[in-house]
Order: C-alpha cells, then sequence, then structure tokens
C-alpha cells in the first residue's frame, strides 16, 4: 500500500510533475463569506475580504478551512497596495476604481513599503512557523496588475501609446519591488510562491503580443530571476499567444486554466510535460450549478487531466462570494472520494 503523503509533499510532488498519493486540492483564495459559512461564523462582521491586499492572514482560519475542504495549501498573501480607489461591493467584496496615478509627480508622491525592512516579513514568519504540513503558499504580484490599477485600465492601455514613459516607470517600480519581496519570500520557508497578475480577456490578451514582450516582459524577467522556489502563474483569460514566453520564465506552474478561455485538455497536451496545470472547475458552475453538476465537472477533469500527474484541482479562479457552499463541498468532496492514484474513473 501506498505511503500516505503529507499535503506539501503531495503539492510539491505534482509541481515537479510526479504523481502524489492523490491529486492535490489547492486554491489561491477562498472569500471571506465562505469562511465564515464553512466555519460557521455567519453572525461575525467582518472586514472587505481577498483582493489580496485585505486579506487577514491568519494561519489558524487558513488550517481550519483546509482541514474542512480537504484542501492541501495555506496561504499569505504579501502584495504591494494599490493607488487606486475601493469600493465595497455586494457580499462584502472589495472593487478597485480609477487608479490615482496620472503624471510623474503622482508617482512620486506614492510610496511602497520598504522590501527590505525586517518588519514587512515579521507576519509571514510567524504564518510560516503555523504551516503544519501544509504546503505554504505565499500569494504576491508581478508588479503587472499593480500598475494598470494604480493608473487606471482605460488610462493605462491610453498610455501604452500616449505616455509609455509613465507606464514604463510605474511598472518598474511595482515590478523592482515584487522583484525583493520574491528574494525574500523565496529564502523564509515558503514552499510555492503563487503570484496574480490578470493579464488576459476570455478572448485575448489585454494588450497585443508584441507589446507584452517589449513592454511587460521584460520587468517580469527580472521578477522571475529572484524566484528560486517552485512559481505558480494565475492569471485569467486566453493566454495562448503568451504560454510559450510564460514557460520560458520559468514557471512550475499555471492556474486557473480559465474555462471558457482556455481548453484544459488541450493544454494537457500541450504542455503537460512542462507543467502542472491547476484548475479550473467553473466558477459559474460553483455558483449557479447544482452539487450533482459541481461533481460532473470534478469527475471529468480527474478522469481527463488528472491521469500521468502534474495536475492539481482547483476552481476556475477563486472561491467568489457567490458561490454556493453545498457546491464548494461537492467540489471538495468529489475530489476526496475520486482522486486517489491510480485514477480509475469510467469515461463520461
Amino acid at each position: 500500500m501506498a505511503r500516505i503523503m503529507t499535503s506539501r509533499e503531495r503539492v510539491l510532488c505534482a509541481l515537479t510533475g510526479g504523481t502524489p498519493d492523490r491529486v492535490p486540492y489547492c486554491e489561491l483564495g477562498i472569500d471571506e463569506p465562505i469562511v465564515r459559512q464553512l466555519l460557521g461564523r455567519e453572525g461575525e462582521s467582518a472586514g472587505p475580504v481577498e483582493s489580496g491586499e485585505e486579506a487577514m492572514n491568519a494561519a489558524e482560519t487558513e488550517k481550519a478551512v483546509s482541514r474542512i475542504l480537504h484542501r492541501d495549501n495555506i496561504r499569505y498573501v504579501l502584495r504591494p497596495p494599490i493607488a487606486a480607489a475601493r469600493h465595497v461591493g455586494e457580499g462584502n467584496l472589495l472593487f478597485y476604481g480609477d487608479g490615482q496615478i496620472k503624471r510623474r509627480a503622482d508617482l512620486d508622491a506614492f510610496t511602497l513599503p520598504d522590501p527590505e525592512s525586517d518588519g514587512l516579513y515579521a507576519p509571514a514568519r510567524a504564518f510560516i512557523a503555523q504551516g503544519e504540513d501544509f504546503a505554504l503558499c505565499a500569494s504576491c504580484r508581478l508588479g503587472i496588475s499593480a500598475t494598470y490599477l494604480s493608473m487606471g485600465q482605460e488610462f493605462f492601455s491610453l498610455s501604452l501609446y500616449d505616455d509609455p514613459d509613465l507606464v514604463e516607470e510605474t511598472l518598474y517600480r511595482f515590478s523592482s519591488w515584487s522583484a525583493a519581496v520574491m528574494r525574500h519570500v523565496s529564502a523564509m520557508g515558503f514552499d510555492v510562491v503563487w503570484t496574480a497578475d490578470d493579464i488576459a480577456f476570455k478572448n485575448g490578451l489585454l494588450f497585443s503580443p508584441k507589446m507584452f514582450r517589449e513592454r511587460i516582459l521584460p520587468h517580469i524577467r527580472r521578477v522571475a530571476e529572484n524566484i528560486s522556489i517552485p512559481w505558480i502563474f494565475h492569471s485569467d483569460g486566453n493566454l495562448s499567444a503568451v504560454l510559450d514566453d510564460l514557460v520560458d520564465l520559468g514557471i512550475t506552474g499555471l492556474h486557473p486554466v480559465e474555462p471558457g478561455a482556455m481548453d484544459i485538455r488541450e493544454v494537457k497536451r500541450r504542455y503537460g510535460n512542462r507543467l502542472c496545470l491547476i484548475g479550473n472547475v467553473d466558477v459559474h458552475t460553483l455558483s449557479a450549478g447544482s452539487p450533482a453538476d459541481v461533481a460532473a465537472e470534478v469527475t471529468g477533469l480527474l478522469h481527463d487531466v488528472a491521469p500521468g500527474g502534474g495536475y492539481m484541482l482547483s476552481s476556475g479562479n477563486s472561491v467568489a462570494a457567490y458561490c454556493r457552499i453545498e457546491n464548494v463541498r461537492a467540489m471538495a468532496e468529489t475530489l476526496h472520494r475520486l482522486g486517489t492514484y491510480p485514477i480509475a474513473i469510467p469515461a463520461v
């Protein structure tokens, strides 16, 4: 009988393309309303939830949620502040409004925390010390989304042509901060760095592939050079045009291979020997479907994508506040029931 792995061993095995004892389950984010439902704390007051920068980073809460859902990772958020108006919407979700960096003076007036300050990392070290045998994920940014959120998406897009120097300098400052953070994060005991920078819509990139390679990629490469632990890259949308570029940066895993934008089965065929795929239970199914719908989707992923290893189950984005709690449980329980290797699921 095969030895039962720890969550950390299971995740690291899958990330290196191996076949662990069972398919790991990992999430980049679980919104706080879902966390409160899972923990029976619906009546408690709470601040704005994930968008990353507002997360509480409570290790005991992360571990409690992981035990309930058989999740293999716990997540610590270490991302830069965003120079933008923020609004709390329905479900206590945080949304960014217009960016505040419109000219060089705005950029000069905006300060980032000192990435070399020991105080910035002290809470992360405390988190790591409480990590037990879970895979410890540091949720960070590369600097791309921080740039366009801080400038405002429309202004950023126009400035790529009208004021490329402002875009360049803003991206340089955020990516330089991220590079320093990655160097520290890689050395302090985290198992995985999981970056979150959306660069695409469902039908393609936010910018042309040419502009991505000329304007964005050099900054990402500087950050990547400072990552020395397994690295999961998250972006929604269709990344097909630049997926080779991302693989060449040295990413270990790709998340979430968004349903409706990319075909995870085709990505597995093309990149399965170079990437661990993390995904991709449709958030629409989790929010509008039934537990039976979720179970069928998870079963299909296990049948089609899990064999051969190099795969971890996850939502097709994150576990959003509007997901149905019974569907979230169905996703986790179906994997727990059927995800042991060797996968033995009849064709569906």
